[in-house]
């Protein structure tokens, strides 16, 4: 199958900076999830108590399966640990459920970065898988001469751009709740200096995955823009 070179050319540091990322992560969460912290609380008690003392009592602190799933929930106002983050007193698991609870924390004062993110995605879901191929099936009405596909292709565009938007404003959306959770968990005395180190390289790791995601999205917007331009002058 021939791939284009300009497509590598975008794509390749995109893919590789992806790859190390998730190295990255993965080492960090297997070191520090072998680290526990001196108060011995487990990542779901953590969660609680930063909730509370921020008076979001209402929240929600759920077990969820998969490794690394967790996340929260604006709709259902649900915070969910994975397994592993839930029930353990690790370095890892104490950064990543303060992380998570610095989401909910968002979402309580209003946090702009955090409400456009939420309000287009569902366009980013729509988007994400259509926009590549409406961008693919104007190229195909191109090959055959067909003017329109210019046309057709620039909605696939447009599409994915919402994909690329979503992947940027992501990237404020997380590094200040990291921000939040390391903040809180030293001045609260949840943990030592040194664990917070350790909290940093974990929450640090996953912050270089969305960014990332970014690159990769915006490199795949610039092919697409680049393509079309190109197909338009030579025309």
């Amino acid at each position: 199958m021939y791939i284009s070179p300009l497509y590598l050319l975008f794509s390749l540091p995109a893919v590789l900076l992806g790859l190390w990322a998730q190295m990255r992560v993965k080492a960090a969460v297997e070191k520090w999830s072998r680290v526990f912290t001196g108060r011995g609380a487990t990542g779901a008690a953590i969660a609680r108590t930063i909730l509370n003392a921020n008076g979001l009592s209402d929240v929600r602190v759920e077990r969820v399966e998969g490794f690394l799933s967790d996340h929260y929930d604006p709709l259902s106002r649900t915070l969910r640990l994975s397994a592993a983050n839930y029930d353990t007193p690790s370095v890892a698991a104490v950064g990543i459920a303060a992380h998570e609870a610095g989401h909910a924390l968002q979402h309580a004062q209003g946090y702009w970065p955090l409400q456009i993110r939420s309000a287009i995605v569902p366009v980013v879901q729509f988007g994400s898988w259509l926009g590549p191929l409406v961008v693919m099936a104007g190229f195909a009405l191109l090959s055959f001469g067909a003017a329109i596909g210019y046309d057709i292709a620039w909605l696939g565009v447009l599409l994915f751009g919402a994909v690329a938007l979503f992947t940027v404003i992501t990237l404020p959306v997380e590094f200040d709740a990291s921000r939040r959770a390391k903040e809180f968990l030293i001045s609260s005395g949840m943990i030592t200096n040194e664990e917070g180190g350790g909290v940093a390289q974990v929450l640090d790791a996953a912050a270089l995955t969305y960014v990332a995601a970014a690159v990769s999205a915006i490199s795949t917007l610039m092919y697409y823009v680049l393509m079309l331009s190109g197909m338009r002058r030579r025309d």
